[in-house]
């Protein structure tokens, strides 16, 4: 068994756990992440991200688009009656998988000398004026703060005993890359019985498409191929988009136990971000910004603190502040177009009155987004 100390603790390799490593790290912090699985990796994700994070990853050396990434300017949601709707979006944004954004800023990490950890955190505490962690290798580390963002559920969650945990989670999702034609320009939403399925274009040409569907639908039926057949083909829309694509994955990822229940942003010393401190409906279409968001904020309060040596606690403070200032609207606007959209009559209502009232989607759609501050369009 080894001791080891560091300026900050990072749990989790995923899209916030890496925006604050390299952010942390880039202003000279010694960063700990811990992540025990290998890049790059496929994940269950819509993999679109909303404009307001590109000043951000410009700051950390990320440039989506020279990894490929594609423009998306244009939103449409079809009902399984063969209603459609399109609209713009407001602010726009950007197709991009899991596995090749994580890559890089895998990349990037350790570039600016963030130590990568191949290790799980078996358990995470609170010690005074910071925090601790027990790797499953047996060591120990401490540090003056630490951020958790170990994703939408954990060991790690039972042991801080978080009220969302014990509650049941009634949601499964899958996600697969497909080959075939699809407007670029173009995010969709398709919904059938007990869900929806996101569809976009990614790098390389592909076709991201994910679903989330009710449990109580789910397991009415065996397979994971005649619930798509069957559930998702009653979409006419999406019946003619998975007949005339080509799945290029041996079979679609799948995850299940996904709980949309509210989430502290601060556990004792802990900052939890991303998915670990809430999750958004996926027909909101912004996880992956809320996730890189989230880190910023993180880092912002952090770095006051070790500039000015500020209390941890007023840190923790603020930090907890501006996340609910930030995403509780959003997270409030989800499940209620979650309990809309989940059922026939509720979404052919919303589309009947979204015809009648044209603006009512934008403004929807603005309040599951944030915004763009074009002061902070830092030089990557």
């Amino acid at each position: 068994m080894k001791q080891q100390e560091a300026d900050v603790l990072i749990v989790g390799g995923g899209l916030a756990g890496l925006s604050a490593a390299i952010d942390l790290s880039g202003q000279g912090k010694s960063v700990l992440l811990f992540e025990p699985k290998s890049y790059p990796r496929h994940k269950v994700c819509g993999e679109y991200i909303s404009n307001e994070v590109l000043p951000y990853l410009s700051k950390l050396g990320i440039d989506p688009f020279a990894l490929g990434a594609v423009e998306i300017s244009n939103f449409s949601w079809t009902h399984p009656k063969g209603k459609a709707i399109q609209a713009k979006l407001p602010l726009g944004g950007f197709g991009i998988s899991r596995f090749t954004l994580e890559q890089a800023m895998f990349e990037r990490a350790q570039l600016v000398g963030v130590q990568i950890i191949t290790a799980s955190a078996e358990n995470i505490t609170s010690i005074p004026n910071g925090v601790q962690l027990t790797s499953s290798d047996g060591n120990i580390y401490t540090a003056s703060a630490g951020i958790a963002a170990y994703g939408k559920r954990s060991i790690l969650d039972k042991k801080l005993k978080r009220e969302f945990i014990s509650k049941k989670a009634n949601y499964v999702a899958a996600k697969w890359h497909a080959k075939g034609a699809f407007d670029p320009s173009l995010v969709a939403l398709h919904n059938f019985e007990g869900g929806y399925c996101g569809v976009s274009r990614v790098e390389q040409g592909l076709i991201n498409f994910c679903f989330i569907a009710s449990y109580e639908v789910f397991k009415n039926y065996r397979e994971l191929s005649k619930f798509m057949d069957t559930v998702l083909g009653a979409n006419p829309h999406l019946k003619a988009l998975l007949d005339e694509t080509e799945m290029v994955f041996d079979k679609p990822l799948s995850i299940a136990q996904i709980s949309f229940k509210d989430k502290p942003p601060v556990e004792g010393n802990w900052i939890m971000c991303g998915d670990t401190a809430g999750l958004i409906h996926p027909l909101c279409g912004n996880g992956m910004s809320m996730a890189i968001r989230s880190a910023e904020m993180a880092c912002e309060e952090l770095m006051d603190c070790f500039s000015v040596h500020q209390d941890l606690n007023q840190v923790l403070q603020r930090y907890q502040s501006r996340w609910k200032l930030e995403f509780s609207k959003r997270l409030r606007m989800g499940r209620v177009a979650s309990g809309i959209f989940s059922s026939d009559a509720g979404s052919s209502l919303a589309m009947d009155a979204i015809r009648f009232i044209p603006g009512i989607l934008p403004f929807f759609i603005k309040q599951t987004h944030g915004k763009v501050d074009k002061s902070l369009a830092y030089e990557a």
